[in-house]
Order: C-alpha cells, then structure tokens, then sequence
C-alpha cells in the first residue's frame, strides 16, 4: 500500500469510521492544522493516546487510528473554534514525528475498509437501540447518515457511544471484521449493563 504523511491529532477517545467526532480547537498547532485541512480539503488522523496528554504536550498514540474530514465548524461561546469531524477510514502508523510547533505527523498506510455485510437477525436489536439513542444524543449526529441493516456501521456506532473503556473501544477499531466485531460487543455492552 501507498504511505502518506498526514496531521495526526491524538485524543482520549477512539474514533471509528462512519462516525462523528465534535472537537475544542484551542492550541495554535491545531488551530493551524484545522486552517489547513478546511482550505486544502485535507484530512488528520484522531489516534488513542497510550501514553502523555492531549493538550499542551507531547503524546504517544497507538499504531491504528482514523481519518477525520471537518464537516461542520462554529464560533463556540467560550469564543473557541468549534469543528465536527466524520471518520472515513482506519489507517496504521509506522512513523510519527514532531514538528517545532508540536503538531504530530504521521507516516501512514490506508487499512482496508470493512467489506460490506448485512445486519444478522441476532443483532437486529442492536439497531433498534441505536434508532432510538441516537437522535437523543445532540445535534452533531445530524452529520450522521444511518445505514441501520449494515453490521460494520452498527457495530461502530455501538462502539463509539456505549461506556466500554479505551481499551475496549482500541481493540474493536483494530478488527477487520465487522460480524466479529458484534460478536465481541455482545459481553461488553452486557458488562457494560451490569455496571
């Protein structure tokens, strides 16, 4: 596969493809970063940290994140800018190195995209939660366009938005498979029940 050097942003926070991210830009090299992608049409990279901090320093991130696309921003009352992101695809880092004004820069490869699969009758209710929580969960999904019969895109969505740690959410990006994928939800969200 072809490599590419892209921004890298890294968060504590996983983002999946087909789903929406809202961000705070308030540190210049971001600031910059979002200036550049909306002039240029660009994308960043959103990759978990392992170890270090979102802001104000330096951060180690694992090796699979996603792409992010700006697809919205605004003024925010606190007079930060305001950005909405949409994942499009996972990619894995072999390099990440740090310019002079602390942005992280990725050497990448595009991962493949999960082949398209039919939602199984076993999963259906997992749908319909999502038919029911999503439009209950702000305005920002209103980027989101559904695809309820698809088990990668609801297997993402469950992922995003259930309590299952960073880990959890990390090691579900990582799978290839999206019918696995819901298999390995199921005693997570009912764990995450429990609790």
């Amino acid at each position: 596969m072809t490599q590419a050097e892209i921004p890298l942003f890294p968060l504590n926070t996983v983002l999946f493809p087909g789903g929406v991210l809202p961000l705070r830009i308030f540190e210049p090299r971001y600031v910059d970063m979002v200036k550049r992608c909306m002039r240029e049409g660009g994308v960043f990279g959103v990759a978990l940290i392992q170890s270090g901090v979102e802001a104000g320093g330096a951060a180690t991130v694992h090796s699979v994140g996603t792409l992010a696309q700006i697809v919205d921003f605004d003024q925010l009352p606190d007079k930060l800018l305001g950005i909405t992101t949409r994942g499009t695809r996972r990619f894995r880092n072999s390099a990440v190195r740090v310019q002079d004004d602390g942005l992280h820069i990725a050497t990448i490869e595009l991962l493949p995209a999960d082949p398209s699969a039919a939602l199984p009758e076993e999963f259906q209710h997992y749908a319909n939660l999502l038919e029911q929580a999503l439009p209950q969960m702000g305005d920002f999904f209103k980027h989101l366009e559904p695809h309820y019969d698809d088990a990668a895109w609801v297997s993402g969505r469950l992922a995003e938005i259930m309590p299952l740690t960073l880990q959890d959410k990390q090691r579900l990006l990582e799978m290839n498979d999206p019918l696995e994928r819901l298999h390995e939800l199921q005693p997570l969200l009912r764990g995450a029940a429990a609790n």
